[in-house]
């Protein structure tokens, strides 16, 4: 049954109350806020502030906001509530409003899936009979909750028309999501029995279907190129993924590209180097175009790793180190980081510009020496490129 503008409000099954009275059901004349997020969602950390200000400027209007946490990313339920807990004192110590923690998945189940909600945030607003009045993302709040409190909002055209939008948008999202996980249970099956020319005709299938899929493509020009190390069949899919790329204007996408080719993980040793150094340079000088590093925001600290490997292996070392250190200080910009995202991404950067200076290098409390043999691979892929080209 799909859960929509005036069905009952489904139950609360939250089993533990992190910060707040217990809620055990909705109390008529009052209108609350069911707002769905995670600690590693950077959206979700960087919307709190609001719905704080929105619990205490509607207060007196029978508002009340509860915070689920039904997705929070650890080996047990009991180490994913003490993280929980740690990271609402340190982020959140004075919070307004309630935070319940649910691992077992039920309130997704009954709230998020019911709904064809795919994403969080996701708020739901309970009206003062106890039945649905919105589902959406928390930014709509500040024009949707004046009234839903006055009680014109559930009446308006504007609602039914936003609500039937917002389900025929998230089972279209629904089914991509199923189709994509139906086309990648056999790629990995395939890879996993490192079986990597049933891998190829797995994501060869699945690129057909969804062409514009970025994990398919990635996936597909990795099997051929490092997997296979199949270049005949390899180049033209990684020349078509590049001018994708480029032609999507997409930071990610070419992010993922330049790694293909730049990643310092693989023996790129096969490549033709006069190609592989060309797509680099067009792949760079795109993201740096799209997103220059003298301005705030974007995704410096995920795309200009592989652009700075780019420009060190191409023998511009002093621009390398400038772009990893302009990566680490977007780090601390003006747009929230999930702090397990910071995690993930600040250590290849600081250990990439150790590399890159041969020297320690170190970045707020965490430090890196240089890798051994880093430098001179380098050097010996510099001295062979300019023997080829001299």
């Amino acid at each position: 049954m799909v859960l929509h503008m005036e069905s009952p409000a489904p139950p609360i099954k939250v089993e533990n109350w992190l910060r707040g009275e217990p809620l055990t059901s909705f109390q008529p004349g009052k209108v609350y806020i069911v707002e769905f997020w995670a600690t590693w969602c950077g959206p979700c950390a960087a919307v709190m502030p609001h719905l704080v200000q929105l619990q205490e400027k509607y207060k007196d209007s029978g508002l009340e906001l509860l915070g689920v946490a039904a997705y929070e990313q650890a080996p047990t339920a009991d180490e994913a509530r003490t993280s929980l807990d740690t990271w609402l004192t340190d982020k959140f110590s004075n919070l307004n409003y309630r935070i319940g923690f649910d691992s077992t998945g039920e309130m997704s189940k009954l709230w998020m899936d019911s709904s064809f909600s795919v994403g969080i945030p996701t708020s739901f607003v309970v009206d003062r009979d106890g039945h649905i009045a919105f589902i959406g993302p928390p930014m709509q709040l500040d024009d949707v909750l004046p009234k839903v409190l006055n009680g014109s909002w559930r009446t308006s055209d504007e609602a039914k028309a936003a609500d039937t939008e917002r389900i025929e948008a998230g089972r279209r999202e629904m089914d991509k999501m199923t189709r994509e996980r139906a086309l990648t249970e056999p790629i990995l099956a395939a890879m996993k029995a490192e079986d990597w020319a049933k891998a190829v005709s797995a994501v060869e299938e699945a690129v057909a279907v969804m062409p514009d899929n970025l994990n398919f493509r990635v996936r597909h020009a990795d099997l051929l190129l490092h997997k296979l190390r199949n270049m005949q069949t390899g180049l033209p899919v990684m020349r078509q993924f590049a001018r994708d790329a480029i032609d999507k204007n997409n930071e990610l996408w070419m992010e993922e590209a330049l790694r293909q080719l730049f990643n310092p993980a693989n023996d790129n040793s096969h490549f033709p180097s006069a190609e592989r150094l060309a797509m680099g340079k067009e792949l760079s000088e795109h993201i740096l175009a799209l997103n220059p590093p003298h301005r705030d925001g974007g995704l410096k600290y995920l795309t200009y790793g592989a652009v700075a490997q780019y420009y060190y292996e191409s023998g511009n070392k002093d621009r390398a180190i400038e772009l990893v250190e302009v990566a680490l200080n977007s780090l601390g910009g003006p747009e929230p980081i999930p702090d397990e995202l910071k995690q993930h991404v600040t250590p290849p950067l600081v250990e990439a510009l150790a590399n890159y200076k041969g020297d320690k290098a170190c970045h707020e409390s965490l430090c890196a020496t240089p890798q051994r043999g880093f430098a001179r691979a380098s050097k010996r892929r510099q001295r062979s490129k300019q023997k080829k080209e001299g």
